[in-house]
């Protein structure tokens, strides 16, 4: 893109991503269901009266004690359990809503026979069909290993607050030559049931392994690129999906010895700094870092105690997680650092800073634009589905304390995302294992789509 005045580029970043945020949306077409014991419920925001409609749809959520699975411009999705009061909470409200029920065997994982897949082939394993608890991550992280030992480090980076052991996947061509490559991070599910994003991050793994002439294959990339993927950054809260809870949301600490409530929203646990990265005026503003709060923008009305209890509680401060503060920890020890994704479910939109503001626009505004823009082009290309691009703020709802806008701010990393797969609602945080590797498939194209805008290389 040709260079731009600060004001002009405001107005082009404001434009392109809020009208992103209105594009319709393609729908994964679901099967009735028998066995159904939940239902995802569609509710309409009220366009002309927006604020008013969305903070009446909250309300009633959250007076419900339902849980509010997605925040979107022109709707929100909210999941019923069958004994839920929440069916009965929008009876008094004028309110326009389309209900789908999901079925009870997706909220039942089936633990599948441990076992040694062949890892030999991207396109003709088993291995990309189902999802995989904690266990199975770790032994595919060493068969990897024991595959290519010359392309994978296995990185231990810390313990998580359960004491589970934290590690990076590290992928390169040659060890010995990493300083003079582009580094590029990767994070799988945060939230503990955004299983696709950690199933999506074990494929880019092995795509980047796989021989250049299998479809979808990345290794190219290694020509040019050192990759880092975090394919569990919360390995506690995951493992208790598949244990006790599949919805589970945060991580698992314990936050305080008399807190009835256990764990934090790790998303909303790190720190970002603004001073040297805004379009502003000459003294730009420091912004806020990390904020105690645990509820949508939306809803705040009265400063009050934040709720431990609450899906987005925030922690007493920055870094409480001692996940996140791993994740912080190791990326500072990485050299050459241009990329970053933080994969997500769900909503098909890719996302640039800043997440914790709707009106402060990042100087790297222009390049990122044009990234996602391409990046989203690319996973069409794949499977015809289409994703739109934005900033985290306009396409979901103001946050402080995100990933992305510390990768970004704190990290230095220009070109920092966060990437919410499929679907858009049909099935949401419970994506069926049939589409593992469809999404895989599509994010690879992304990922080669972004590697190469960044090196102005084609691969």
């Amino acid at each position: 893109m040709p260079s731009m005045t600060a004001s002009s580029l405001v107005l082009l970043y404001a434009a392109v991503f809020a009208s992103a945020s209105y594009v319709p949306q393609e729908v994964l077409s679901a099967s009735p269901s028998q066995d159904s014991s939940a239902v995802l419920r569609r509710v309409a925001v009220n366009s002309t009266r927006h604020e008013r409609s969305t903070r009446v749809i909250l309300d009633a959520a959250q007076a419900a004690d339902v849980d509010i699975w997605h925040v979107a411009h022109d709707y929100i999705d909210l999941y019923m359990p069958s004994e839920s009061r929440g069916a009965s909470a929008f009876s008094s409200h004028e309110l326009e809503y389309t209900d789908h029920l999901l079925p009870s065997s997706l909220l039942h994982p089936h633990k599948h026979p441990f076992s040694l897949w062949n890892l030999s082939s991207l396109s003709n394993t088993t291995f990309h069909e189902v999802y995989h608890p904690l266990g199975d991550i770790e032994t595919f992280a060493s068969q990897l290993l024991e595959l290519y030992p010359r392309n994978v480090r296995v990185v231990p980076i810390g313990h998580s607050a359960e004491n589970r052991e934290m590690f990076a996947l590290e992928i390169a061509k040659d060890f010995g030559s990493i300083r003079k490559k582009t580094g590029f991070v990767i994070t799988g599910a945060q939230h503990a049931r955004e299983w696709i994003a950690t199933s999506t991050a074990m494929f880019i793994a092995h795509a980047l392994l796989a021989d250049q002439s299998e479809s979808y294959s990345m290794a190219p990339l290694l020509n040019s690129y050192v990759f880092y993927l975090v394919l569990v950054p919360n390995p506690d809260g995951y493992a208790y999906t598949w244990e006790t809870d599949r919805l589970w949301y945060k991580n698992r600490q314990i936050i305080g010895p008399n807190e009835r409530c256990i764990g934090l929203d790790m998303n909303r646990n790190w720190v970002r700094t603004t001073a040297t990265i805004l379009l502003s005026t000459p003294t730009p503003p420091q912004g806020h870092k990390w904020k105690p709060d645990a509820q949508f923008p939306a809803l705040k009305k009265n400063k009050g105690p934040v709720d431990p209890c609450s899906y987005w509680y925030p922690g007493h401060r920055a870094f409480e997680s001692p996940e996140v503060n791993n994740i912080a920890n190791y990326i500072t020890t990485l050299p050459n650092l241009r990329a970053y994704i933080d994969l997500r479910s769900y909503g098909q939109m890719i996302s640039a800073p800043f997440s914790h503001s709707c009106k402060k626009v990042p100087k790297d505004a222009e390049d990122q634009i044009e990234a996602a823009l391409g990046a989203a082009a690319a996973i069409k290309a794949a499977h015809g589905v289409a994703f739109t691009a934005g900033s985290l703020c306009q396409l979901t709802y103001r946050a402080g304390g995100n990933v992305v806008d510390y990768m970004y701010a704190k990290a230095g990393i220009k070109y920092s995302f966060a990437v919410h797969l499929r679907d858009t609602g049909t099935y949401g945080f419970l994506l069926p294992a049939e589409w593992i590797r469809p999404v895989g498939e599509e994010t690879a194209n992304m990922i080669k789509s972004l590697a190469s805008f960044i090196v102005k290389q084609k691969f």
